[in-house]
């Protein structure tokens, strides 16, 4: 049976709980057991798919087609936690689902209120996840303690330790240790009124993590130890890291808290094994050479709208023992501007994913340059039709070539609408979304980074290259080198006469993990080495890490 840790947080929003709980994911992974992380998200839409990446920055998708919170990225690429629907739950998916269950007399007239109703549909969201034979589940609860919108699954969870039992539940809360550079002093008092909050609701934590840009010395600890309860072992630092995120697991861990979670629970584990994540962090810390990478987008200043872009960026940076330095450059800028002076020095170039038409002519324009001058171009998505459009104005004459998410009337809508998206009237969670089987051509640049033609990758997108016109675009030089065979759908483009351009219709930078990059990251990057050291010839062979693996 399952043992269960929540992880909660208090005083600000954006702590690290999303961190720190597949930080512990990890730790309890090296030692040999096995763990599910899920959160619990307490606004009321149903998925963040139609939230603006402004309030909420990226949305991940799973295999099995959910959208859901950017914090699951965490969680896989730390873990090998299952990650589906049942690891992200919103208020409004809760309330729907207890809604629905009224409409069909589920509830046999009952009065359908938040107590017990509400909270065991919550209950009921993280025995799902236990239900998977699994040592360990996770659950973040997301939001502050002291939010409104929070409280009902406070009180879930509440009544959750008390039927499952305290031997197996635990609860971990996230707190914030302030430095106030006028007194020079750490404060804690935030902290413990963030604790007495969650007491008033019935759940003491058994340990706290604090974050901090100091560190906490014995006085500091011992007076959290006594306001807030906890025992002074369970009093955890978790101090700002210098080089890299991929040092909070080796932190919580040199704190003590894998034992501290182990001895609670009376977990079975073996001793830790974290020799090849340390062996990384070194070479993080020692990386000396770094190539420029601009990524030219529409959320260009919000790091969490690109997040597992940047995270595989960083994973290839690591395989290739190179510091990725990125040069974020707003596509509204280069409508205004131009290329040439915002693109001058950069190494490669990424357009990421996107809606509306909000900077696409400079999106547009950037494809361009890095087609004219030989600069290594990776298209994601949007990024991919970007590098259609311009190619089908540019090289194939096609005057005035777009998409009719941005001009119904074009003479040549090279990209349109997926068959199935036309007459939609709904939005949320209509999307092609989810993994699709996808086959390579053998002699693609796509087939030679993977090293197999059979690969299965995550999509989010409505529209499509459109087929109408695939044989003009392919007459002029556009090379389509991977297919959805089922419905004939372009899902990877190239230009054989470019050092090294590809274009990919899915995201691919939700399959990275650090100690596994993904290999079109991980040869986009090569291919800007060879850039910056000016062995990028007529093409990159040279630059590509053939067989990096299937995904």
């Amino acid at each position: 049976m399952a043992k269960f840790i929540f992880v909660t947080g208090g005083v600000v929003s954006s702590l690290g709980k999303g961190l720190t709980s597949a930080a512990i994911g990890l730790l309890l992974e090296r030692r040999g057991l096995s763990v599910g992380i899920q959160k619990l998200d307490p606004y009321i839409n149903v998925d963040p798919g139609t939230m603006s990446p402004y309030q909420h920055g990226e949305v991940y998708v799973t295999d099995d087609g959910a959208e859901t919170d950017l914090d699951l990225g965490h969680y896989e690429r730390y873990t090998s936690s299952p990650i589906d629907r049942t690891s992200n739950y919103t208020a409004g998916r809760i309330y729907l689902s207890v809604i629905e269950k009224e409409r069909r007399g589920e509830y046999l007239g009952s009065t359908v209120q938040v107590v017990p109703h509400i909270t065991n549909e919550i209950k009921a969201a993280i025995l799902k996840m236990a239900a998977r034979d699994l040592d360990v589940v996770i659950t973040e609860v997301g939001g502050t303690v002291g939010d409104i919108e929070s409280l009902p699954f406070l009180e879930a969870i509440r009544q959750f330790a008390l039927e499952q039992g305290r031997e197996r539940t635990m609860f971990i809360h996230l707190t914030l240790v302030p430095f106030m550079r006028a007194s020079g002093e750490l404060k804690t008092k935030p902290s413990q009124h963030s604790v007495a909050q969650l007491r008033q609701i019935g759940i003491q934590p058994d340990v706290l993590v604090c974050r901090t840009e100091r560190a906490l010395d014995e006085d500091l600890r011992a007076k959290l130890s006594l306001f807030c309860n906890v025992p002074k072992e369970a009093v955890i630092e978790e101090r700002d890291v210098q080089s890299s995120i991929y040092e909070v697991p080796v932190m919580l861990q040199e704190n003590g808290l894998d034992d501290i979670v182990v001895r609670r629970l009376q977990l079975a584990a073996e001793d830790i094994k974290l020799d090849d994540w340390k062996e990384m962090i070194a070479t993080i810390r020692s990386m000396s050479e770094e190539v420029v990478i601009g990524v030219c987008g529409k959320y260009i200043n919000l790091n969490d709208s690109y997040k597992s872009i940047y995270e595989a960026l960083d994973h290839a940076g690591i395989a290739n023992r190179t510091r990725v330095r990125i040069r974020k450059i707003s596509a509204e800028d280069v409508e205004r501007e131009g290329p040439e002076d915002l693109l001058r020095g950069i190494h490669a170039l990424l357009v990421p994913g996107g809606f509306g038409d909000r900077g696409i002519e400079g999106k547009i324009q950037a494809v361009r340059y890095a087609r004219e001058n030989g600069i290594p171009f990776f298209g994601i998505c949007l990024g991919l039709q970007m590098a259609v459009i311009e190619f089908a104005r540019n090289v194939a004459g096609m005057k005035g070539a777009n998409s009719t998410e941005f001009d119904r009337d074009s003479a040549f809508p090279v990209i349109d609408f997926l068959p199935d998206q036309a007459n939609l009237d709904r939005k949320g969670g209509t999307m092609r979304l989810g993994a699709y089987p996808c086959t390579l051509r053998d002699d693609s640049l796509a087939s030679r980074l993977y090293g197999t033609r059979a690969i299965s990758e995550r999509h989010r997108h409505r529209f499509e290259v459109n087929n109408r016109w695939r044989p003009a675009l392919e007459k002029h030089g556009l090379s389509v080198s991977g297919t959805w065979a089922e419905k004939d759908l372009v899902e990877i483009i190239e230009l054989p006469s470019h050092p090294w351009f590809i274009g990919v219709q899915f995201h691919p930078e939700f399959k990275s993990k650090p100690l596994s990059p993904h290999p079109i990251f991980r040869g986009f990057v090569r291919a800007a080495l060879a850039r910056k050291s000016g062995l990028l010839g007529q093409k990159v062979e040279a630059a590509v890490e053939r067989g990096s693996g299937s995904r």
